[in-house]
């Protein structure tokens, strides 16, 4: 979680629960939480200018390297859910996002964080901050 001292960018989005998300029971699967962060994550990127769309016009891609997802409460067929999607500062050339998912009612039904890096166009991991990265956190006040 970011301190206090540091400045928090984030996004808010809402998804629906489809049916072909749900098991039996009608609950969400847990394998469609991840979803949910990338829904949220693509969110974020459209709102604040670091989509994928633009990694890709910069030559480059992001994929991920580690996901975790903390479940609390169940989501259900039809549920409104709220993602908030949080991107911790880090000094690395990586993207770290932090997200919460919230039901209908407002309550926190789960928590999770994901670790993207970049790939040049060859395919290579690049060990610094591509130059629109590093001007797309000045931009941000980072």
């Amino acid at each position: 979680m970011p301190s206090d001292n540091k400045k928090e960018i984030s996004f808010t989005s809402e998804i629906r629960v489809r049916f072909t998300e749900t098991d039996p029971l009608g609950i969400v699967w847990h394998g469609n939480y991840i979803q949910y962060f990338e829904d949220g994550r693509e969110a974020f990127g459209r709102e604040h200018g670091i989509s994928y769309l633009e990694q890709k016009a910069n030559g480059y891609t992001s994929p991920i390297v580690k996901s975790s997802c903390e479940h609390k409460l169940p989501l259900r067929y039809g549920d409104v859910a709220t993602i908030k999607t949080t991107f911790i500062d880090s000094p690395a050339a990586k993207m770290i996002f932090q997200y919460r998912i919230f039901d209908p009612k407002g309550r926190l039904v789960c928590l999770g964080e994901t670790i993207q890096v970049f790939l040049n166009e060859k395919g290579e991991l690049s060990l610094t901050k591509p130059e629109f990265f590093a001007k797309w956190k000045e931009k941000m006040g980072l």
